[in-house]
């Protein structure tokens, strides 16, 4: 009798199956990148574009936010196509306000981030700017239920990144002057 072959996924196709995904529905880092600028921007008015597109890929190599990802536009897809069970189906179809596991899955992303990751998710979930106004739009025929959120997720934990980041560097200019 053969043993079974231990289950062992590689990372880099996880990775790559993220990115191939988020293009697919229509997600492209700099879009992400965008909304974490746009966090970010009255606090460090020299933030530039790449440096939120560094963060977002840093959040985005997380193995815990690619399966967010993964399993996120899988449930929106399923919805799409009419193949969750009744009442799941239509509470997802319609976006339904009291559903909240759109919005727990993405804080599943933002808890990598701490406290500043809620607030800024809080926020941009509020405000729903720039590709989150596309994936919150119900009129194109496509369900974005979870990616909305978890967009808006990753553009939070990438601006609570930069937020960190850029503390750190003060608190090391201010060492580096009283040394």
């Amino acid at each position: 009798m053969n043993k079974p072959i231990p289950y062992s996924l590689n990372s880099k196709q996880v990775a790559d199956a993220t990115d191939e995904w988020l293009a697919k529905r229509g997600v492209t880092r700099i879009s992400i990148a965008q909304l974490a600028h746009f966090l970010q921007k009255d606090y460090y008015p020299d933030l530039t574009l790449d440096e939120c597109i560094d963060n977002v890929d840093a959040v985005l190599s997380k193995r815990e936010v690619q399966n967010a990802v993964l399993t996120g536009i899988q449930l929106d897809l399923l919805a799409e196509e009419g193949k969750l069970i009744a009442p799941l189906q239509e509470m997802i179809k319609n976006d339904e306000g009291l559903y909240g596991c759109d919005e727990i899955l993405a804080l599943s992303i933002v808890n990598v981030y701490g406290s500043i990751g809620f607030t800024n998710f809080g926020y941009i979930d509020k405000l729903k700017p720039g590709i989150l106004t596309k994936l919150n739009d119900k009129n194109d025929g496509e369900i974005h239920t979870f990616l909305d959120d978890i967009v808006g997720a990753i553009a939070a934990s990438a601006a609570s990144r930069i937020a960190h980041r850029k503390q750190a560097e003060r608190e090391g200019a201010l060492n580096a002057k009283a040394e």
